[in-house]
């Protein structure tokens, strides 16, 4: 029982850690990626689709993304998607592709950036705590209900204290290292 529960607790601190990876990628580097819009929601016939779905998205030249979508019926509501997306990019249309020019990031944007990275890795930080938290309570719960005793309700703490510290290490070094991409020149 108790594996169970440190299994499960190593899962969703897992799939936090994996979340924050998929979030940093689409924060904007001074270099074009097709994650940064990949995951951008299309309302493509009345159905949310992401824009991966409805076309193929290139990298031409290092501050460029070029979107080909399958549907030229598409590209408006491409392009008033990523209008309204927090992308700050103004997609230029010839008809059948989109192109979007990244702009260099300015000193001002490059810090802003960095407050989204902290605030988004704290956020993930957060949620590794409260799957320690509610673990914590289960175990307490067991041994309440005398399913386990004291002794094993408190090695299984220390090996979720240390799932706990492995994960938001992880989280820590990610949010460094995309802190660290945004600031490069």
């Amino acid at each position: 029982m108790i594996q169970d529960l440190l299994r499960d607790a190593e899962r969703r601190m897992q799939r936090a850690v994996q979340i924050l990876e998929d979030d940093l990628k689409r924060i904007r580097t001074g270099r074009a990626s097709p994650a940064l819009v990949e995951k951008l929601t299309i309302d493509y016939y009345g159905v949310p689709t992401p824009l991966i779905q409805l076309a193929t998205i290139t990298v031409p030249e290092p501050r460029q993304l070029l979107i080909r979508p399958f549907d030229p019926k598409a590209i408006p509501l491409i392009e008033r998607a990523i209008l309204t997306s927090d992308l700050g990019l103004n997609p230029n249309n010839d008809g059948k592709n989109i192109r979007l020019n990244l702009p260099p990031l300015t000193e001002e944007r490059r810090r802003e950036l960095v407050r989204v990275v902290q605030k988004r890795v704290e956020e993930i930080r957060v949620a590794i705590r409260n799957v320690r938290r509610d673990v914590l309570r289960d175990l307490r719960e067991m041994e309440d209900e005398k399913m386990i005793s004291e002794d094993e309700r408190k090695r299984a703490e220390d090996k979720l204290q240390d799932l706990t510290d492995k994960y938001i290490q992880k989280a820590n070094e990610l949010g460094e290292h995309k802190e660290q991409e945004i600031l490069e020149r």
